[in-house]
């Protein structure tokens, strides 16, 4: 046996008997630990102590109040409140980079949270659109369009601006749909605003990655929830407290 040998063998070894161990499992047990209000009863004086300063600079930044929701806003499959309200931000956000999109497209699973009814602070915006995404701009043709509605469809539908009229089975099956009353041209180009997160293809919706023409400002005060932050504002400033209705985006139709 070559040196080399004896060591491997020896290494071997040495791991054979690490794996040897005099315990033995002889019983598994479980319970459940009811966290309630008895725990806020009496409260560690100092945790609380540790954590004030904190709290009070969290609360600083996430307390102001941005606008108002006049019902309470949620996002639903095939259509909701709130999955109308996004992508419709990115419309209204279009302006500040020259864009005049044909349409928006928001992600479902972009929008983590509820605003309910009355205020609504910078953390609500947050809780809402925690991501670091950014407003982006892309084309498609109208042959990838229909083949990106698809692609929604058999998510049960996504987040569309308005203007748009789309129409699936409650099997996921693109039957058909309409941008601004036209029906879809093949040939024709349209623009479209999104994420850049979704622009890249994701949450099964790949007819984006066919885009052209991208244009996707990656600055810091370009992330969506300043947009959303800015309607609010706006709309606040305008004595508008902010809605979004379901108007018939999305219907799905039995299958014959």
């Amino acid at each position: 046996m070559t040196k080399k040998s004896s060591i491997i063998a020896a290494l071997a070894i040495l791991m054979l008997s690490a794996c040897h161990t005099p315990y033995h499992m002889s019983d598994i047990s479980r319970t459940r630990l009811l966290i309630d209000n008895r725990y806020d009863a009496t409260p560690d004086a100092t945790a609380a102590a540790f954590i004030t300063p904190y709290k009070q600079r969290v609360d600083s930044i996430m307390s102001p109040v941005v606008g108002h929701a006049a019902t309470y806003l949620e996002a639903k499959r095939p259509e909701g409140k709130l999955s109308n309200l996004m992508p419709d931000i990115l419309l209204w956000g279009s302006k500040k980079f020259g864009e005049t999109p044909d349409f928006a497209v928001y992600n479902m699973g972009g929008i983590r949270a509820a605003l309910a009814e009355g205020d609504v602070t910078y953390g609500d915006v947050i809780n809402v659109a925690p991501f670091e995404n950014k407003i982006c701009f892309l084309t498609l043709t109208g042959e990838k369009v229909v083949e990106l509605f698809s692609q929604m469809a058999s998510r049960g539908g996504e987040c569309v601006s308005h203007g748009v009229k789309m129409i699936i089975t409650s099997e996921g099956k693109f039957v058909s749909a309409t941008i601004n009353g036209k029906p879809i041209d093949p040939k024709a180009k349209y623009r479209i605003a999104t994420l850049d997160y979704v622009a890249q293809g994701n949450d099964q919706m790949v007819a984006f990655k066919d885009k052209t023409d991208e244009v996707s400002p990656q600055e810091y005060e370009n992330n969506v929830r300043f947009i959303i932050i800015d309607y609010f504002r706006e709309k606040e400033s305008q004595g508008i407290a902010v809605d979004s209705p379901i108007e018939g985006r999305v219907t799905v139709k039995e299958a014959p």
